[in-house]
């Protein structure tokens, strides 16, 4: 029987990468896309968010493998690869290979981080992920981009032949970059920066618009005799 006990607050870097490959730019309603492009900015970033817009409004699932790269300052990067699924409204599931395995599992109430090393599972429900990370709220099609974003173009030239955009959260957090594909609109990079320097990117290849992903592939089930760790709560 799985042993509970509190603790801190479940990895979001994943969760915010299903978010804005899946989710951000399809939902945001029409009000939403004239903010994100407003006076200032170029008009090649307002035709990528325009297209983006269309080519995700009808995105209702997905599925990818993706490779990360997590860089802190003064250590080595990490490297991993996995697997990820996304499906409307708020499922979504990341599993990570060896060396370190991990799965992240949402299943559209509750967020599961299982490390089988540790034999342990990080649960916290989604509406308090959402209050902790206003971008999560996009998860569930309730976020709002031009509450909680302002998009600009990157400062400095890519010769990754990808087109760029930056998203930044209006009420601070980690910044968002993402590098699409003009050819298909698909992304195929992102990087979330925090205000420490630490960097996670990631590149997705073999995307799947629309697949057909079974509701039972984002269960999840605690395994025998793993500790359960849960935000702790206030008085």
């Amino acid at each position: 029987m799985a042993k509970r006990k509190s603790g801190g607050g479940i990895i979001v870097a994943p969760i915010l990468c299903a978010i804005v490959c899946g989710a951000a730019i399809g939902s945001a309603p029409p009000r939403a896309r004239a903010a994100i492009t407003a006076a200032g900015e170029s008009a090649a970033l307002r035709d990528l968010l325009a297209r983006l817009q269309r080519h995700y409004q009808g995105t209702a699932s997905f599925t990818a493998r993706f490779d990360e790269t997590i860089s802190r300052p003064g250590a080595p990067p990490l490297q991993r690869t996995g697997a990820l699924a996304w499906r409307r409204p708020g499922l979504i599931r990341f599993d990570y290979g060896a060396p370190q395995p991990e799965t992240i599992v949402s299943d559209g109430r509750t967020l599961y981080d299982y490390d089988p090393g540790l034999n342990q599972v990080m649960e916290t429900p989604l509406k308090s992920a959402i209050k902790a990370q206003a971008a999560a709220a996009l998860l569930l099609g309730v976020g709002n981009l031009e509450r909680d974003f302002a998009a600009s173009s990157p400062s400095a030239p890519t010769s990754d032949g990808l087109s760029h955009a930056l998203l930044t959260p209006r009420a601070g957090g980690p910044r968002i970059e993402i590098g699409v594909d003009p050819a298909t609109m698909n992304i195929v990079t992102l990087t979330i920066t925090d205000a420490l320097g630490n960097r996670t990117e990631f590149r997705f290849s073999a995307i799947r618009l629309n697949a057909a992903i079974a509701a039972d592939r984002f269960a999840f089930k605690t395994p025998d005799g793993a500790d359960v760790v849960t935000p702790e709560t206030g008085p």
